[in-house]
């Protein structure tokens, strides 16, 4: 069975230290989190905390600049917190302006990618809105061309908000991305925005179907400007809890 996990970058600004929000998560039913960050938390004392509240880490997002300075430590935090996933979670506009720029950006992550695998991490990649746009001379968008100009060594958690906010169809790049698509980001969006679960214009149900279809491990929720965090929190886990069977 698929598993259920939250980003914590949608608890960001509840005042709390990362152990009180493990242990908050801990009681609602989601499986696991996704790391933004550990504050003055190290890796080790949160998996000390994800293995008291019965959580498990589906993976971190670490920033490329600090992935390609220091792979090393990327992998001891990923084995202080026994996950093999960690996520590149934004590449700015400038890297998928043009065919040319996207192409380097693809080369970029695959070089990455393959930099981590001897350190057995698996690389993903994080959309958001801006990588669909649409590019001169190729009726592809500067996202579909990273995913054509890489290959299954770079893995893509695909944000089914983001996508539908950029107006393409996650459900069918869900099934283009079959085999590639571990860790999922369950959002809602209307007119563009973030939105909570069930308040916008994604087909949650048939981007959580289609998923699993896809061999998508983790379902994630996130949210990235909840006005009552807590409350997602709390939303976002029954709802999750509801489509992963």
């Amino acid at each position: 069975m698929v598993r259920t996990a939250i980003q914590l970058y949608t608890l960001r600004d509840l005042d709390d230290g990362l152990p009180t929000l493990l242990r908050r998560v801990g009681e609602t039913e989601f499986d696991g989190v996704e790391f933004a960050g550990f504050g003055e938390t190290s890796p080790r004392e949160a998996a000390d905390v994800l293995n008291e509240v019965g959580l498990e880490a589906a993976g971190a997002h670490v920033g490329i600049d600090a992935l390609e300075d220091d792979p090393d430590g990327a992998a001891e935090i990923c084995t202080a917190l026994d996950c093999n996933r960690v996520v590149v979670p934004y590449l700015d506009e400038a890297q998928f302006e043009t065919a040319t720029a996207v192409r380097k950006t693809a080369d970029r992550l695959s070089a990455l990618a393959d930099r981590l695998a001897e350190r057995d991490l698996e690389l993903g990649y994080h959309n958001h809105d801006h990588e669909f746009a649409a590019l001169e001379g190729d009726d592809r968008s500067a996202f579909e061309v990273l995913i054509d100009e890489t290959d299954d060594t770079l893995s893509i958690e695909l944000d089914a908000g983001w996508a539908a906010a950029a107006g393409h169809d996650p459900v069918a790049l869900l099934e283009r991305l079959e085999g590639r698509v571990p860790l999922v980001h369950i959002k809602d969006v209307a007119d563009g925005r973030p939105v909570e679960l069930g308040d916008g214009e994604v087909d949650i149900e048939a981007c959580a179907a289609t998923a699993r279809d896809a061999g998508a491990e983790w379902l994630i929720y996130e949210h990235d400007e909840p006005t009552d965090p807590a409350a997602s929190l709390a939303h976002g886990a029954r709802t999750l809890a509801e489509l992963r069977e």
